[in-house]
């Protein structure tokens, strides 16, 4: 059973939530207090945290920066009624791994935890390995001719899309649509600036990642001429 941690300071938002999770068979914790969620979050295990943003004491996307800082793999879901794209672009920058705006559908969270819950459950071999590179998905630490690369949460799932992938040309809309698991209709910088973040690490590497132009992005080893 799947252990979720629900921070949401509206009380009735959060019922409604908590009781579409439970009936869900899911374990369900809940706060709606920012300085209780990190101590939860850092005393237990949890497949997934739903956070709000606007929270007491600290809000949703400090809590988010900070646990990821601590290198906490949950999934995490923001769900906030600020709906800017600025906001949102920021929140994928600092980690959350969906972004959901209210007023929002029920079955919507549910079917968006089941999903990821789905999508990480399916990794079923343990290390991707592609020239160079090596990544422990259980760990998730990549390695660089034997030296460890540090790389963000997204980062690293974007290295792991790609290398599933290798030598296929991938659209910048399916890269949005795996790594960040939403439907996002502005455009798709943000997947640029990460991909751009990215080669800047692996640079060393014999792997690339190449910009195929008015489509999107494929890996590939590099060829010496």
């Amino acid at each position: 059973m799947a252990k979720i941690l629900l921070i949401e300071d509206e009380e009735n938002i959060r019922k409604i939530i908590a009781y579409d999770l439970k009936k869900a068979n899911y374990e369900i914790v809940e706060t709606g207090d920012g300085r209780e969620a990190i101590e939860l979050a850092g005393s237990n295990d949890f497949d997934v945290l739903i956070i709000d943003w606007m929270l007491p004491h600290v809000s949703g996307i400090e809590i988010v920066e900070r646990l990821r800082e601590r290198k906490n793999d949950s999934i995490m879901i923001m769900l906030t009624a600020r709906d800017d794209e600025t906001d949102i672009l920021h929140a994928f920058e600092k980690g959350v791994d969906d972004y959901i705006t209210k007023p929002f559908s029920p079955r919507e969270l549910l079917a968006r935890v089941n999903a990821h819950l789905k999508r990480r459950k399916g990794r079923e071999e343990p290390r991707l390995v592609f020239g160079d590179i090596c990544m422990d998905l259980k760990r998730r630490s990549v390695l660089l001719k034997e030296q460890e690369l540090e790389l963000t949460k997204k980062e690293f799932d974007l290295l792991e899309y790609f290398i599933s992938n290798k030598e296929v040309v991938l659209s910048r809309d399916n890269i949005l649509n795996e790594i960040w698991g939403f439907d996002y209709d502005g455009d798709t910088r943000i997947v640029d600036v990460h991909v751009f973040k990215l080669r800047s690490k692996l640079a060393n590497s014999n792997i690339q990642i190449k910009s195929m132009r008015g489509i999107g992005y494929v890996i590939e080893e590099k060829h010496e001429e």
